[in-house]
């Protein structure tokens, strides 16, 4: 298996072009994230991402976590690992520093997210979960929870879970029975949790779980859920350690892959109830779940972006390496990657890493705007953005994370399918990213029901049109690509607004299932379209480098080329989804369950 290489250059060209960094940093509270700062963090996350955790990425794929006499342990490195991470105050890079934070844009640590999952995927679950339950207790929790809880969080000294899903429940949350009765001050909890990452381990003293469960009176579904903090070892009022709380690890997931994350069946209360804290009302539990899950699925929707970029760059190295056959034109036989298919499948890899990227990129500066630009109304536009770019970020990158690790696999062929190469496990640890933190479908229903239906398409349309005219500036350049560029975003653009129309339509027509089956083709086609508007934005900014006389060693042309073929190949899909979605959409439900 090669290493991972961080693509600095092209991260810092999409903060700079696309996501706006210079921007954000003069916004109230993130005036030291200078280009300088900036620049020198990525290097060091680079670094980090380079030397300490790929090197670990085989190992813990083939030792895994493992359970013995009731304790969780990780693959040998990870320890190291993960003090590393400690010892340089990165868990809480975009944390407040008033709890130790370094209070960087959320944007930063995108980024530096997407380097350590592309390095090592299992490892890096453990500090994004930890980072999602400081952000749910800093958004949600009381002050005194902040002052008990965060600093450990934000260090690193802790790490943190959410603890949602129960074997008989499964995405459907309503349908949890996890029991909380109050004792006193605190709660006591009962029940038990399944497929919780990171759910125990012994890299840190303490591990903070955020639990749902239901309290004794309340009401039926949803809106009877309430969210606690039980943490594994009782904390103190002085922020000392007390005595094991009754949680417990009772077994581990065998899975298809990120074996060295431990996935942990999780039991509280086996010895009378396991004491937790309630954080803000009773019954707004999965409200304030959502706080996290939302920055979650941001995070796993990059997961999908970083395997795709690692997977892309082992089929590169591969290709360049591998000698065999004589590709159509030439004399003598030459590395693959001189065959123009194989130069196919990586120009497709390539692409649509990029567009990934740019669209990560920019919804988390869209989160930044939201919480820190001083007008209410930019706030307010910002996050409608955030929300709506949420499901599609989420659900497209990570299916075609999955995709591009399997095309990894195809250009090492027979090699890529023995685990000696190290490309097999990219696919198999990219294929639960679709799965957690929401299905696909969870994801489209959400970008269908809570983001077009409920305002009538308004921030569909809205986003749609700011593509259109950049679609139509491209189509006049004299250069022709750029023109070709803009050519293909307008076409791509019209098939969007049908797909979203004519979703719009079936809702109001009252039948509920024609919304539902065209979501996740819905959810396809604004991906790709989204995902061009971006490689346009990202064609023009190269663009108007050169014209301005910027020195390039090939890496501003390879843009505009790059955009291009995406722009040809992977934009005239939306015209065929948003043909399925009309007439493919009333078949999905014509043949009856028991003819299937």
């Amino acid at each position: 298996m090669s290493e991972y290489l961080p693509p600095l250059r092209d991260m810092e060209f999409v903060l700079a072009e696309l996501a706006g960094m210079e921007r954000l940093a003069a916004l109230p509270g993130f005036e030291e994230a200078t280009p300088e700062l900036v620049s020198s963090v990525l290097a060091e996350a680079g670094r980090i991402a380079e030397e300490v955790l790929s090197p670990l990425n085989r190992i813990g794929d083939r030792q895994g976590a493992r359970l013995a006499d009731g304790k969780v342990r990780t693959a040998d490195g990870w320890d190291h690992a993960y003090r590393a991470l400690v010892e340089g105050t990165w868990i809480g890079l975009a944390n407040e520093s008033r709890w130790g934070g370094m209070g960087l844009p959320c944007l930063v640590g995108t980024a530096v997210i997407e380097m350590w999952q592309s390095a090592n995927m299992a490892f890096a679950l453990c500090p994004m979960l930890t980072q999602g339950a400081a952000n749910a207790i800093e958004a949600c929790g009381s002050e005194e929870q902040k002052a008990l809880y965060l600093p450990k969080l934000v260090s690193g000294e802790w790490t943190g879970t959410m603890n949602l899903t129960e074997a008989s429940a499964g995405s459907d949350l309503g349908a949890i029975r996890t029991k909380a009765v109050r004792d006193g001050d605190s709660w006591r909890i009962t029940g038990q949790k399944i497929f919780i990452t990171y759910g125990d381990h012994e890299l840190t003293e303490n591990i903070v779980h955020l639990v749902l469960a239901r309290t004794p009176d309340a009401p039926a579904g949803v809106k009877g859920i309430s969210l606690f903090i039980v943490p594994k070892f009782l904390v103190n009022p002085d922020g000392s350690l007390g005595v094991r709380n009754d949680v417990a690890c009772v077994s581990l997931e065998h899975k298809l892959g990120i074996h060295g994350s431990p996935t942990a069946v999780m039991s509280f209360g086996d010895h009378g109830g396991a004491l937790g804290t309630l954080v803000g009302e009773e019954n707004r539990g999965l409200e304030y779940m959502f706080v996290m899950m939302n920055h979650a699925r941001l995070n796993v929707g990059v997961q999908g972006l970083a395997i795709a970029e690692r997977a892309y760059q082992q089929a590169l190295g591969y290709a360049r390496e591998r000698v065999q056959g004589r590709p159509a034109g030439q004399a003598q036989a030459t590395p693959i990657v001189e065959h123009p298919d194989v130069r196919r499948i990586l120009m497709s890899m390539k692409a649509r890493i990029e567009a990934m990227r740019a669209l990560a990129y920019v919804e988390a500066a869209e989160l930044d705007r939201a919480h820190h630009h001083p007008d209410p109304a930019e706030r307010a536009a910002a996050l409608r953005h955030a929300e709506f770019l949420n499901p599609v970020v989420k659900g497209w990158c990570t299916e075609q994370g999955v995709d591009i690790a399997s095309l990894g696999v195809q250009v090492h062929g027979g090699m890529g399918y023995v685990e000696e190469t190290g490309a097999a496990q990219h696919y198999r640890d990219s294929r639960i990213t679709p799965i957690y933190e929401g299905t696909t479908a969870i994801q489209a229903n959400d970008l269908v029901n809570r983001k077009i239906l409920r305002d009538k398409g308004a921030t569909a349309h809205a986003v749609l049109v700011e593509a259109e005219a950049l679609a139509g500036e491209l189509s006049g350049s004299g250069d022709l690509r750029i023109t070709a560029i803009g050519h293909a975003l307008a076409e791509g653009i019209d098939a969007a607004r049908r797909g979203v129309d004519w979703v719009l339509a079936a809702a109001a027509g009252g039948d509920a299932r024609l919304p539902a089956g065209a979501a996740v083709p819905l959810l396809d086609l604004l991906g790709v379209v989204l995902g061009g508007h971006q490689m346009a934005r990202a064609a023009r900014a190269a663009a108007a480098r050169l014209a301005a006389g910027a020195a390039d060693d090939g890496f501003l042309d390879a843009k505009i080329a790059t955009a291009w073929h995406y722009a040809e190949t992977i934009l005239p899909r939306a015209g065929a989804l948003a043909v399925a979605i009309a007439g493919g959409t009333p078949t999905v439900m014509a043949v009856p369950a028991d003819l299937l």
